[in-house]
């Protein structure tokens, strides 16, 4: 493979750290490589020395004499005063850019919802980031370097600029450096990992999946190493003790494989635990959610005639596009606001707690310092069944004991989340809603959140538009499409994908040039409340196989009579679904969202 660029032996350091010590890397053609580690050991730093913005103190960058590179920056450089069409396509005459495929790919993906002539200035912080975005893609690079370019994003726009990289170069052509935390998107689109630890960065082969099994085989491999060690460190002790060695057998080291290890492991969670222990806190029920409706004063509608119910232990996660109504779901479901049709029974011992986007909750305590505060909330915690300190909790989500004199006012944003989320547990709900958790953490920071959440037994709602975080943590996802329903995702995130793709509509809004049936609007509310309720049918019946199922389970093999009866209500069950879902394609298909 023809090489791009490189650093050699580059070292770096600021005031009170050293960044990296003696790195040499290379990119080279057709190479696409995530960066991942932990915030601040360097990742932004490493892209601003391989695009030279920053001079190592050490060592050198060459980039090969033809390339062109581009860089998405974390804070974009737009001129307020520019219209989005100057921002992404400058002066360039519309004949020109309006022929080229690839930007009207880009604005379709992008900018599809925005006024191509309006200014920049008042866009929010969301909007700007995608016009940046669509900016640096409408132009011609022979590398990219991104740094978190899926912030802002709904599912669909990461889904479309995965597919967007992924084509833009032949497979042996281009460079690509993308700085990410949403790991879905680092396994959609790298062929390699850079992890940025120590001063060094280590290369792995493949995405985010194989990044983590080669690091646990290589973790493995140290440990054992370190075993045959101590091992060797405690026969020379006892030589030493005995005096004279004896003649011995050299010892046999048994080395499992790294698919053996992880074969071994067990379940991230063990659902049935959970679930009773989540009963006996929260009783029978949590939600019930029958035939409400709410639109908004200029006729925006968001749910119409939705029946939706929560059980104890359920873990649920929400998807859908920015502006759909997924926080005003959250407020009817927490009863912050009241429906406008149809009733929201919440249990009588239900207690909720939420992690908002922007965790003002912590403003009136940034004078103090985080042990001061947690010392005065919590001193204990109970995971399960066990008694654990808050020390513990602290260190899981990665404050060490010299962070815990910090200041609030000076922790950066992910940490901020991450203290919000532990106080939140401090108060031991049985409720926990989550809107968009992973901003501003890392891969491995994300690891750790879910490996606490993986115990904590009560019923979870998560929103979000990383979906490897909703797969990773919900056993269930629910789409909102924006016609009033709620769409139950049997197959994950990739299901509502291809229902968004078959409405027509990308990350920005629909492409205009996109042809579609025309329906009446008549004829579309009756087809789409014909689709609600197919929907509901079906889950009321799959809730139904599930308890026959648990039935049979339950019943003593001598009981023939009840082992038939339930065999033929499961076989007829098992029709109903298979022909509700069969009309419900077909109606889905005269909506063109199949």
């Amino acid at each position: 493979m023809a090489h791009l660029m490189g650093a050699e032996s580059i070292r770096h350091e600021f005031p009170t750290k050293e960044v990296f010590s003696g790195v040499t890397v290379g990119i080279n053609e057709g190479d696409r490589i995530g960066i991942v580690g932990r915030n601040g050991d360097g990742k932004s730093t490493l892209l601003k020395i391989l695009t030279k913005q920053f001079t190592p103190d050490e060592g050198r960058v060459t980039w090969r004499s033809d390339i062109r590179v581009g860089f998405l920056t974390q804070v974009d450089a737009l001129n307020d005063e520019n219209t989005i069409a100057e921002a992404v396509v400058g002066d360039t005459p519309e004949h020109e850019w309006a022929s080229d495929p690839k930007i009207r790919g880009v604005l379709s993906g992008l900018l599809g919802d925005l006024d191509w002539h309006q200014k920049v200035g008042p866009l929010s912080g969301g909007q700007r980031r995608r016009v940046a975005l669509a900016a640096l893609l409408a132009g011609e690079f022979e590398v990219l370097f991104l740094d978190e370019p899926t912030n802002h994003l709904d599912v669909d726009g990461v889904a479309w600029l995965a597919e967007h990289l992924k084509t833009r170069w032949p497979k042996s052509l281009g460079g690509l450096v993308v700085i990410t935390h949403d790991r879905w998107f680092l396994d959609a689109v790298c062929n390699l990992t850079w992890e940025v630890y120590g001063g060094k960065i280590e290369p792995f082969e493949g995405g985010y999946a194989a990044y983590v099994q080669q690091r646990a085989e290589r973790s493995r491999q140290a440990a054992v190493i370190e075993t045959r060690r101590q091992n060797l460190l405690r026969k020379e002790l006892a030589w030493l003790g005995r005096g004279a060695p004896a003649r011995t057998a050299k010892p046999k080291f048994r080395i499992d494989a790294a698919l053996e290890l992880i074969g071994n492991e067990p379940p991230p969670r063990n659902s049935v635990e959970l679930a009773k222990l989540a009963t006996s806190r929260l009783g029978k029920d949590v939600l019930d959610m029958e035939n409400v409706s709410y639109s908004f004063p200029d006729g925006l509608l968001i749910l119409e005639d939705l029946t939706f119910r929560l059980g104890p232990g359920d873990r649920v996660g929400f998807v859908g596009t920015n502006g759909v109504g997924k926080t005003t779901l959250m407020k009817l479901i927490t009863g912050e606001i009241g429906a406008q049709a149809g009733k929201v029974k919440i249990g009588k011992t239900v207690k909720f707690a939420k992690l908002s986007q922007d965790v003002h909750e912590l403003d009136k305590h940034s004078n103090e310092r985080i042990f001061d505060l947690i010392r005065r909330e919590k001193t204990t915690f109970m995971v399960g069944k066990k008694e654990v300190g808050t020390g513990q909790l602290l260190e899981q989500l990665g404050f060490d004991q010299q962070q815990l004199q910090t200041p609030i006012k000076d922790l950066s944003g992910g940490q901020r989340r991450r203290l919000q989320l532990l106080r939140l547990l401090f108060g031991e709900p049985n409720v926990l809603i989550l809107d968009e958790p992973t901003n501003d953490l890392d891969t491995d920071m994300l690891a750790a959140i879910e490996d606490l959440l993986d115990s904590w037994p009560g019923t979870l709602i998560v929103v979000s538009h990383d979906r490897y975080l909703l797969e990773r943590v919900t056993d269930n996802q629910y789409a909102m499409l924006g016609d009033g329903s709620l769409r139950h995702l049997t197959q994950g995130v990739e299901q509502y994908l291809s229902l968004r793709k078959g409405m027509g509509n990308g990350s920005g809004g629909s492409n205009p040039s996109t042809p579609k049936t025309q329906v009446t609007g008549a004829e579309k509310r009756n087809l789409e409340k014909e689709l609600a309720r197919l929907e509901r049918a079906i889950e009321k019946n799959k809730a139904l196989l599930g308890d026959v199922e648990a039935k049979l389970l339950a019943t003593e093999p001598s009981d023939f009579e009840l082992l038939m009866e339930l065999g033929q209500s499961q076989q007829k069950t098992g029709l109903e679904i298979n022909s509700l879902e069969e009309l419900w394609l077909d109606v889905a298909q005269k909506l063109q969202v199949d």
